[in-house]
C-alpha cells in the first residue's frame, strides 16, 4: 500500500513519521520527501494496520492529512520517462560528468545487444578520446561521426546542468542518428513548397503533357534525366517526382554541380574520412549519398560536373558503392539519382566533354521541361500567383496586375523563364505604390503586337491569352510565312506552332 502524508514543515517531523512505520515492522520499498509531503510505499501495510497508523500519525504535531495513493510521484515520473525513451526511435543515452552511462533507451540497448548502464563512453564506442573531448567541451560539440557496434552514426550532444541557471554540469544527453535521419531533417528544412505536381502551376498543353509523362516515370525506380532551359523549374519537377515515388518518405537532397569547385562537390556528394584533408571535421563527415539512403539525390547542372567526378559517379551508378574522400572502406547505399541540365549532353558527348557511358546511365528515363514562352496560357496565371506570393513575403496589402501589363507579359520571350518572371513580379510588388501594378512598375521589355483590350472586354484569362496569341501569329506570319520559320522566330517547336496555326485558321498554315 502507498500512502501520502501531508504536514506542516518543521524540524524533525519526517523522522517522527518514519519512526511510527518502523515501530510496526513495516518494510518500506520507497520513501519520497517533497516537503511538506512524504510519500511512502509499504507493501506489507494492510487496511487494518492503516486505520491504527492513521490515528497515530494524526497525534504527531503538524500532520494534516493521510491518504492512500496509487503510485508515488517519483515512480510515475520513472514510468513516464521509460515510456518516452521507448517511444524514441533514435538511440539515446544519458551520461554523468565523467562520461559514464547512467541511462539508455531500448533503441540503444538493442543496437548494442548488451546492457550499457555503467559503461564508460570509451568502452561503448571504442574511442578513448571521446569522453575527454565531450567533458572538455562541456558536452557542446558539433555533430560528429562515431561507430557503435560496427554502424556509423552521427552523435549530437547536449549538456545537462544541475540547475537551469547553474554552470555546474551534471552530465550530458547524447542522441545518435543514422545519416539518413539527418538527411530527412535536412530535406524537411528545405521543403517549402506544395507536394507533388501541385507545385507545377499551369494548365497549358505543354505543362499538361509534362505532368502526364512525369507521373509515369516518377513511379519507376530508375535514374531520371530532366532537361530544360535555365529557370524552367527542373528542381520542382524532380521534387514532384520524388514526392509521388515509392521513396517519398525518405530524404530528397540536392547538389548543384555548378556551384562548387570539384573538391568541395566531391566531399559534399561522397563525404570524407577522418583526417582526409586540413580543416576536415574530426571523425569524418557523411556525404549526400549516405544522408539520402533509401531516398533521392538530385544533381542539378550535371553537365558542369568535372571528368573526375563523372567517373566516380559512374562507378556508383554501376554497383551502388563508393568511397569517401580519403577513405579506404567501401560503402553501399540505396539511392535514386535524378539529374538535370540546361545543356545539350548529347552534343557534349560527341565533343568529348561528357562521358558517353555516364550519359546512358543517367538517361534511362528522361523529361523535357518546356520554356515559359511555349506556355503562353500559363503566364498570367503564374504572374498572379507570384504577385500574391510577393505581397505576402514583403508584408504589403494584396495588389493585382493592371490589364495593360498583359501584352508585355505575354509577348516577352522570357529567356530566364519562370524564375525571371518571378523576379520581375517581385520587383514590381516591391516598388509599386498603389494596389494596381501598371506597366511602368515592371522592369520588362515588352514585345506586344496588339493593343491590350480594355478590362471590360476580357471575358476570361483563356480568351485573353488566345486573342493575344492569334494576333501575334497573324502579324509575324507575314514576314515568316512557314511553320518552320515562325517556330525559329519564336524559339518554339515546329509542332507547337503548326498546332496553333491550325487552331486559329491562319492562311498558309500547310
Amino acid at each position: 500500500m502507498r500512502i501520502h502524508v501531508t504536514f506542516i514543515d518543521r524540524v524533525g517531523i519526517t523522522q517522527e513519521v518514519l519512526a511510527l512505520l518502523g515501530g510496526r515492522n513495516l518494510n518500506l520499498d520507497a520513501v519520497e520527501m517533497v516537503p511538506p509531503n512524504v510519500y511512502i510505499d509499504a507493501p506489507t501495510l494492510s487496511a487494518e494496520v492503516l486505520d491504527e497508523l492513521r490515528g497515530a500519525l494524526f497525534k504527531v504535531r503538524g500532520v494534516e492529512a493521510v491518504t492512500v495513493v496509487d503510485i508515488l510521484p517519483g515512480q510515475r515520473r520513472r514510468l513516464q520517462l521509460d515510456a518516452l525513451l521507448a517511444a524514441m526511435s533514435d538511440p539515446v543515452l544519458a551520461v554523468d560528468g565523467e562520461g559514464r552511462v547512467l541511462l539508455a533507451n531500448p533503441a540503444l540497448v538493442s543496437l548494442c545487444e548488451r546492457p550499457v548502464e555503467g559503461l564508460s563512453l570509451a568502452e561503448l564506442f571504442g574511442d578513448q578520446a571521446l569522453p575527454h573531448t565531450l567533458v572538455e567541451q562541456r558536452f557542446r560539440l558539433p555533430l560528429r561521426e562515431v561507430t557503435l557496434n560496427g554502424q556509423a552514426l552521427l552523435l549530437d550532444a547536449m549538456p545537462i546542468s544541475e540547475r537551469a541557471d547553474a554552470d555546474l554540469l551534471a552530465g550530458g544527453l547524447l542522441t545518435l542518428y543514422a545519416p539518413s535521419r539527418i538527411g530527412a531533417r535536412l530535406a524537411a528544412l528545405h521543403h517549402d513548397h506544395a507536394e507533388g505536381f501541385d507545385s507545377l502551376l499551369g494548365d497549358s498543353a505543354p505543362i499538361r503533357t509534362l505532368k502526364t509523362r512525369a507521373q509515369r516515370v516518377a513511379a519507376l525506380d530508375a535514374p531520371l534525366l530532366i532537361q530544360g532551359e535555365t529557370g524552367t523549374g527542373k528542381e520542382l519537377v524532380a521534387r514532384a517526382c520524388h514526392a509521388i515515388s515509392t521513396r517519398c518518405s525518405a530524404p530528397f537532397l540536392a547538389l548543384n554541380c555548378a556551384a562548387l569547385p570539384e573538391n568541395l562537390a566531391e566531399s559534399e556528394l561522397f563525404g570524407y574520412a577522418p583526417g582526409a584533408f586540413t580543416g576536415a571535421q574530426r571523425g569524418g563527415k557523411p556525404g549526400l549519398l549516405e544522408l539520402a539512403n533509401q531516398g533521392t539525390v538530385f544533381l542539378d547542372e550535371i553537365g558542369e560536373m568535372s571528368p573526375y567526378l563523372q567517373a566516380k559517379l559512374l562507378r556508383f551508378l554501376s554497383d551502388g558503392t563508393f568511397r569517401r574522400v580519403g577513405g579506404e572502406r567501401e560503402l553501399k547505399v540505396n539511392v535514386r539519382i535524378l539529374s538535370a541540365t540546361h545543356r545539350n549532353l548529347e552534343k557534349m558527348v560527341s565533343e568529348g566533354s561528357f562521358r558517353e557511358d555516364l550519359f546512358y546511365r543517367l538517361n534511362v528515363l528522361n523529361l523535357d521541361v518546356p520554356p515559359l514562352r511555349e506556355r503562353g496560357q500559363d503566364i498570367l496565371l503564374l504572374a498572379r500567383h507570384f504577385m500574391q506570393q510577393a505581397c505576402a513575403q514583403i508584408q504589403r496589402p494584396p495588389c493585382r496586375l493592371a490589364p495593360d501589363t498583359y501584352p508585355a507579359l505575354l509577348g516577352n520571350r522570357w529567356p530566364g523563364n519562370v524564375r525571371q518572371l518571378q523576379n520581375v513580379i517581385f520587383r514590381a510588388a516591391a516598388i509599386c505604390e498603389s494596389n494596381l501594378v501598371q506597366i511602368d512598375d515592371m522592369d520588362i521589355a515588352g514585345t506586344a503586337v496588339a493593343p491590350a483590350p480594355g478590362e471590360a472586354q476580357i471575358a476570361s484569362l483563356e480568351s485573353a491569352v488566345a486573342g493575344f496569341e492569334k494576333a501575334l501569329l497573324e502579324k509575324l506570319y507575314t514576314s515568316h510565312p512557314s511553320t518552320r520559320q515562325l517556330a525559329a522566330r519564336l524559339n518554339a517547336s515546329h509542332s507547337a506552332i503548326a498546332m496553333r496555326l491550325r487552331k486559329y485558321g491562319i492562311p498558309g498554315k500547310n
